[in-house]
């Protein structure tokens, strides 16, 4: 990311309706579904388990604390369980992260080179965790509840971490029927981060070389790995 090139614009502006709801409402008390803690995650695991491939076109909006607009991305992105995981920025600054669950390919196209190290799922944000569907100690760190969408077709589960001294404020995923439509972090600095997913296609074949890069001969490998 280059701040230099950054916009701060007013989030009205820039966001649909149903960010700028999220965003303006996610310090407010969760209006919830009375579902217990259990049958959320109930819910999560099954939408989440019914996508075991996926790729969509994503808007990603990276939000300051004062309200305005840091960086606005579009990014394409493809998913395949277990460990299979592919994330490309188009625009504004060209990027591409990629992991076949061994290795992770971080290539910068404007430096003309990649990076490659070993891959730690532990150490991937939440949300690519979730993705993947390990969800198995979710509720030992966090407290899951179903946001009440006034019976829409729109499912939100939101995420509050029980350790303040989490990096995480506030995490929330909303499912239009079985898609994922959006996924919104609140971090504890005060940024906020939204990801808006379009045009999906959920469990099409996706080949295993989709998460693998190979560089060309043009381009700088740098090896930052090392032998299990």
């Amino acid at each position: 990311m280059n701040p230099g090139k950054s916009k701060a614009m007013t989030v009205k502006f820039l966001l649909p309706l149903a960010v700028t709801v999220l965003l303006s409402t996610s310090q407010a008390g969760i209006a919830q579904t009375g579902a217990s803690q259990a049958d959320a995650l109930e819910q999560l695991d099954a939408l989440l388990a019914g996508i075991e491939t996926m790729t969509a076109d994503v808007r990603q909006l990276i939000v300051e604390s004062d309200g305005g607009v840091l960086e606005e991305s579009t990014i394409r992105m493809k998913l395949k369980r277990p460990d299979g995981f592919y994330w490309e920025t188009l625009d504004p600054f060209p990027e591409l992260v990629v992991t076949d669950g061994t290795f992770l390919w971080n290539y910068q196209p404007d430096l003309e080179q990649v990076v490659v190290e070993n891959w730690d799922a532990s150490r991937s944000e939440l949300a690519a965790q979730l993705l993947s569907g390990n969800t198995a100690n979710l509720t030992e760190e966090y407290a899951l509840a179903l946001r009440d969408t006034g019976g829409s077709e729109f499912t939100e589960f939101v995420l509050e971490p029980l350790d303040a001294d989490n990096v995480y404020r506030q995490i929330v995923l909303t499912f239009n029927g079985e898609l994922l439509d959006m996924i919104y972090v609140d971090n504890d600095n005060g940024q906020k981060t939204v990801w808006q997913f379009d045009n999906h296609t959920v469990n099409a074949a996706l080949a295993d070389e989709d998460f693998v890069f190979k560089p060309g001969e043009d381009i700088e490998v740098i090896e930052n790995t090392y032998t299990r």
